[in-house]
């Protein structure tokens, strides 16, 4: 009998010894924004957790509490998440990865409206991840307010000053340095004492002298940081660096693919990465060994903040209505553009080209707000302009070799989402 001896035993294996099972793959769901940011990828991530039943993990894997991401339940609960993980409403759990910089000062604030849901979320964190301080946030605002007209897009909540900062051994302040809060309370007084005055000398600012400059100089911002601080500690649990949890994995990224650290928008993009480059590293440390990629984009395109928009419209397109980005002090109000499909399919693939150690990828599209252009996706392609619909946009992604259509929605609630292929 091929494979086995005469008495039924497999070949290779000992009488007497059970044969080891095969290794199970580990895999991992991802959600990554197509274009700008705001493209739904809160709306994913909750259609995906509500998949998992109530057994999943969204892991944070960039950037801050500048995220978002807005979810809106079936029975009505509307939330718009910036620090903890958009399928929070949908019973999973939260991780926030290496690469994600707490905000202790913004957390609290979105506990207390989840509170209010009467939702309390389960958030675990890498001790390894940065902390952003009250004094991030006031020079960023500071200098995104010396530019005038010309800014950078900030939303102003620190968080390219905090990875700046944290590149300093001397300045930077991690979650598992917040344990010890005499010695965080030293850190923070270095910062203000020393940190700040270098900075501001090297972006050419003077020390503000309205309300800011008082509490620059006081102690009372550092005693209440240090609540803040606290209370994180309190509302987190760290986890073993590189620890595997338990559950169905999902990467939940922020920002979008052209606002990379490194695109070719600089300086009007965000200090992380947006796309695949910290998922493939932190699934090498979880053993995790394949990816299940969704991209995400609206049937339109929108920018939040300074910066170029190719295929600007003069106004939002007929329908759409958007609670979440209300004009702000620093991004101005939200800007709409057509999609370019070439340029999306290019970037996709180049996206997924990001890959090493043997992580394996699959993807696909996932096209947001049907419902606000029920005619299809609004989008500059071979030369000429027009809705374009799932239908048509599957087939121009296949003609690019991009990955195919796979989700769509008509709606803000995870009931609108369905799959196309």
């Amino acid at each position: 009998m091929c494979g086995s001896d005469a008495a039924g035993t497999p070949a290779g294996v000992a009488a007497g010894v059970p044969e080891r099972p095969a290794r199970r793959r580990t895999s991992a769901q991802v959600v990554i924004g197509a274009n700008y940011g705001d493209e739904g990828k809160g709306l994913i991530t909750d259609y995906l957790a509500a998949l998992a039943g109530g057994d999943a993990v969204v892991i944070r894997f960039n950037s801050s509490a500048q995220a978002g991401h807005t979810v809106v339940t079936p029975d009505g609960r509307r939330h718009v998440f910036h620090h903890v993980g958009a399928g929070t409403l949908a019973g999973a759990s939260t991780l926030l990865s290496r690469f994600f910089v707490a905000h202790p000062m913004l957390l609290g604030e979105e506990l207390a409206a989840l509170e209010g849901l009467g939702v309390r979320p389960d958030i675990h964190v890498d001790p390894r991840a940065r902390v952003a301080t009250p004094y991030d946030v006031m020079l960023n605002q500071l200098a995104e307010e010396a530019r005038g007209d010309a800014p950078h897009g900030s939303c102003g909540i620190g968080f390219n000053e905090a990875v700046e900062r944290s590149l300093r051994p001397k300045f930077v302040l991690t979650v598992a340095d917040l344990a010890d809060r005499g010695a965080t309370a030293m850190r923070l007084r270095a910062v203000r004492d020393v940190w700040v005055p270098r900075r501001l000398a090297v972006l050419g600012l003077a020390p503000p002298d309205d309300m800011r400059g008082d509490l620059l100089r006081g102690d009372a911002l550092i005693a209440r940081w240090l609540q803040d601080a606290e209370a994180f500690v309190d509302a987190t649990r760290c986890v073993e660096p590189g620890e595997k949890p338990p559950g169905r994995v999902i990467f939940e990224g922020a920002q979008g693919l052209l606002l990379d650290q490194d695109g070719p928008d600089f300086p009007h993009v965000t200090r992380s990465k947006t796309g695949l480059s910290n998922v493939v590293r932190l699934a090498q440390e979880m053993e995790i060994e394949t990816l299940d990629v969704t991209y995400v984009s609206r049937t339109y395109l929108t920018r939040h903040g300074a910066g170029p928009l190719r295929y600007e419209m003069p106004r939002a397109p007929a329908g759409v209505c958007d609670p979440t980005n209300v004009p702000n002090r620093y991004q101005g109000p939200l800007r709409f553009g057509r999609l370019d499909i070439d340029a999306l399919a290019a970037r996709i693939r180049a996206d997924l080209a990001f890959r090493a150690g043997g992580i394996g990828a699959s993807a696909g599209l996932a096209l947001t707000c049907l419902d606000q252009t029920p005619e299809g996706a609004l989008c500059n392609l071979d030369g000429g302009t027009g809705p374009l619909s799932p239908e048509a946009l599957d087939r121009a992604l296949s003609y690019r070799s991009a990955p195919p259509l796979r989700l769509v929605s008509t709606g803000p609630c995870r009931t609108a989402v369905r799959r196309w292929r």
